[in-house]
């Protein structure tokens, strides 16, 4: 083994340059994120160089890959299943293209928004959640959450979604894959509705481009922390 990983580190000299508490340590590490720690003959734990490394890699996927592909990355190295780490990352990689994708369906949504005549396309809850692919239940909580507003029926009851009811559905729909809240898109969709165009979503899709560059970006530093550590993992085999 390489002498530079002994180094008897303690829980204190991981946690204090990223600014975690020693528990946070003892917990990543119980966690399968460190790699298991030797204890010294008073029962305290001793870290090395390559534990040092482990927590940087980990701390530098969070950005990029969320905590649990992040944690499941270094559990993965850590039991030597290299390449299931790999297809981790890939997986998570291949998510960040599709909502690049779904982005710039939004957009090419939203150009093609027109005034939607009233009453046009009327359909019921059942026919629009099969075109969705979602559950009616979803449609019904995103009415309570006034995403869309069907009117009913007044002999059956039954819901009716207008052809601009349908637009806001397909509109949040689309953005609920790009990770935004009921409560942050029901105003967007209000606006759009009650201005009949799509300006008042332009600021939101800019924020989104701007969000998936800093997720590319913090992958690719992801990428080095974890190139890193998979390389000081085999100096230390």
């Amino acid at each position: 083994m390489d002498q530079n990983l002994q180094d008897g580190l303690r829980p204190v000299d991981l946690a204090r340059p990223h600014g975690l508490s020693t528990q946070a340590i003892r917990n990543y590490e119980t966690a399968g994120i460190l790699p298991g720690s030797e204890r010294t003959a008073h029962g305290y734990r001793t870290y090395t160089t390559l534990h040092a490394q482990a927590l940087r890699a980990f701390l530098a996927l969070l950005p990029g890959h969320g905590h649990t592909t992040a944690t499941a990355v270094l559990q993965a190295v850590n039991r030597g299943a290299t390449e299931e780490a790999l297809q981790l990352i890939d997986e998570s990689h291949v998510q960040l293209v599709d909502d690049r994708r779904t982005l710039l369906a939004v957009e090419d949504a939203l150009r093609d928004l027109e005034p939607v005549p009233p009453g046009e396309g009327d359909t019921f809850v059942g026919p629009l959640a099969h075109r969705l692919g979602l559950r009616p239940a979803t449609l019904r909580k995103w009415e309570r959450a006034g995403v869309v507003h069907p009117r009913r029926d007044p002999r059956t009851g039954y819901r009716i979604y207008s052809a601009a009811d349908v637009r806001d559905a397909l509109l949040t729909h689309q953005l609920r894959r790009g990770g935004y809240l009921l409560e942050h898109i029901a105003p967007v969709i209000a606006q759009v509705r009650s201005a009949g165009g799509v300006e008042p979503l332009e600021s939101m899709l800019a924020d989104w481009r701007a969000r998936l560059s800093a997720r590319s970006r913090a992958m690719l530093s992801g990428a080095a922390a974890l190139d890193a550590y998979l390389r000081h993992d085999r100096m230390a085999a």
